[in-house]
């Protein structure tokens, strides 16, 4: 199974995205837990608020290779109790695209809080198993077996020359239609995070591709962002 490379910051990146899920659950008027941050709520309680909950499709290309195991969601809910972002924690690239593309579609009850309704954040496993009796292939070998057979996806940057200055790494989760549809990003200042958020809105994306078929893929990058940029993001974030 993929997971991302830098794991041993995923304290840091949690804690990055409960600051932007609490910025945008405030927009969204929802009521926050203690110190200003949404309330996180564990998968068991989770369970009991869902209304809607449909399961994801098993991609084909992951049938034929064989390709299984869980994928671990964040989620966002709004006080509306609809799904207001989903980033994947770990999981094949494949599975989680589709895993992705179900969970924005589900439902919860939103939490009761004096205030109103509230929304939360929480964490998902969605399984993704096969029954085949012909082969013997454990889920981590046919992944090694599939990937030897992919061409990484390519970013196709404007411009002969990147800005000069410092650089933002980011794993991106790459459709296959060349859509950057989820991201980690590696600790950073939220002026280099908005900058480079700015240069990746330039680039475009050639989907990674098993044999003629173009497939989901990670894709590892590192972002160029010049001084100029983050000065001014940082100016643009002071702003608001």
């Amino acid at each position: 199974m993929i997971r991302f490379k830098y794991y041993r910051y995923r304290p840091v990146l949690l804690a990055l995205a409960i600051v932007c899920a609490a910025v945008e659950m405030r927009a969204q008027e929802n009521e926050p837990g203690p110190n200003g941050l949404p309330i996180i709520v564990d998968r068991k309680q989770a369970a009991h608020l869902s209304l809607t909950h449909p399961a994801p499709d098993y991609p084909p290309v992951a049938k034929v290779n064989y390709l299984q195991g869980p994928v671990e969601l964040q989620l966002t809910v709004n006080g509306q109790g609809t799904v207001a972002n989903a980033h994947v924690l770990q999981g094949n690239a494949i599975l989680a695209v589709s895993a992705l593309k179900a969970a924005r579609r589900w439902t919860y009850h939103p939490l009761v809080k004096a205030a109103g309704p509230s929304g939360f954040i929480t964490t998902v496993e969605l399984k993704f198993s096969l029954i085949y009796r012909e082969t013997e292939l454990t889920p981590s070998q046919a992944e090694r077996d599939f990937l030897r057979q992919v061409k990484p996806p390519q970013p196709v940057r404007p411009g002969e020359d990147a800005p000069s200055g410092d650089v933002v790494h980011m794993r991106l989760l790459v459709n296959d239609q060349g859509q950057v549809v989820d991201m980690d990003v590696a600790p950073t200042g939220p002026a280099q995070l908005e900058a480079a958020r700015g240069t990746l809105q330039g680039w475009t994306f050639r989907p990674a591709h098993w044999g003629s078929l173009p497939i989901a893929s990670y894709l590892d990058v590192d972002i160029p962002v010049s001084a100029p940029t983050i000065a001014g993001a940082a100016t643009s974030s002071g702003g608001r």
